[in-house]
């Protein structure tokens, strides 16, 4: 049967609005069940903590529980190819950190592309950290540390969570644009380096704020800078690198990502959710608590904020030569 060209066109153009009716629709109905939250830390740290706040904020604005599911090991890549793998619904989404910048350049085989394989949906949160030693060491200030470092070459030892982690990455990036040469010792994670520090075993650490804080206002530590580019409202007598070290800055940032060919309309929706939560004072305020500010935006943003940061920290893997042992 030949269709009339006016009857053609009218079904032609309602086919081709099918699927963007569908899109509508999928995204004022979702979420229709729980959706996960994969993280790929232990449950108590700072990921881990942005991920409930953020998850419950969620479930509070869509009326769906948002689970937070644990998956340690490899520096989050387990966790991150988990999320890579699972259906592209809306359903299973990743709270990502700056280990994710890190890793595509520390790890030479991994069974994903994070930035080919995985949809920016929103940022959260951004927190630095602070440039801490023993009280007993002889710098009161981080240009005396300085001083003190290029004096004493190879003499001071440097903590860190861990060969490749982030906060190893501030300090790698602090010896080559302060010019100081500092031994690094890794430790199996954040809290064995403290402890290390506090008995001091090691003489100065880029210690994650909500961690060190209280051991810096209690006097145990010395905090010398932030890693920021402003100064903390935490601890606003701290001066940041930045003041000594011009250009430098560094970082940890947490945001969720989706699998690629996520629907954009869920996105769209999610990221509009999340940057409304983060409008809230009472979640912004928790955020400072533990030492970091809202970081509200687009997924675009947060994408560029990826690639930026990805760029950044393999220059200093290059550079430092860093290897996983």
């Amino acid at each position: 049967m030949k269709l009339p060209r006016r009857r053609f066109l009218h079904l032609a153009a309602g086919a081709a609005a099918l699927p963007f009716v569908s899109r509508i629709a999928l995204a004022q109905a979702y979420p229709t069940r729980p959706v996960r939250i994969v993280v790929g830390f232990a449950a108590g740290g700072a990921v881990d903590i942005v991920a409930r706040l953020i998850g419950q904020a969620l479930s509070e604005r869509l009326g769906q529980a948002f689970v937070i599911e644990n998956r340690p090991g490899a520096t989050t890549n387990l966790a991150t190819e988990a999320v890579v793998r699972a259906p592209a619904d809306g359903y299973t989404l990743l709270m990502a950190n700056t280990a994710a910048a890190i890793n595509a350049t520390l790890y030479q085989k991994l069974g994903f592309n994070f930035i080919r394989d995985l949809a920016p949906v929103a940022a959260v949160m951004r927190g630095g950290y602070v440039v801490e030693v023993h009280p007993s060491f002889p710098s009161e200030t981080l240009l005396e540390f300085v001083s003190y470092a290029k004096a004493n070459p190879g003499k001071i030892n440097m903590g860190s969570s861990g060969s490749g982690a982030a906060d190893h990455m501030a300090g790698e990036l602090f010896k080559t644009m302060a010019g100081v040469d500092l031994v690094h010792v890794p430790y199996r994670g954040a809290a064995p380096a403290l402890t290390g520090l506090l008995g001091g075993q090691v003489q100065v650490m880029f210690g994650s704020l909500p961690a060190s804080i209280e051991y810096i206002r209690a006097g145990k530590l010395r905090g010398l800078a932030v890693t920021t580019a402003m100064r903390s409202d935490l601890i606003p007598e701290v001066p940041t690198v930045g003041e000594f070290v011009p250009g430098y800055e560094a970082s940890g940032w947490y945001g969720v990502c989706a699998p690629r060919s996520t629907p954009g309309a869920v996105i769209d929706k999610l990221y509009k959710e999340i940057n409304a939560a983060l409008s809230d004072p009472k979640l912004t305020k928790r955020l400072a608590e533990i030492g970091g500010s809202a970081l509200p935006g687009s997924p675009a943003d947060f994408g560029k904020l990826i690639a930026d940061e990805t760029e950044k920290w393999g220059k200093v893997i290059r550079a430092a030569n860093i290897r996983l042992e």
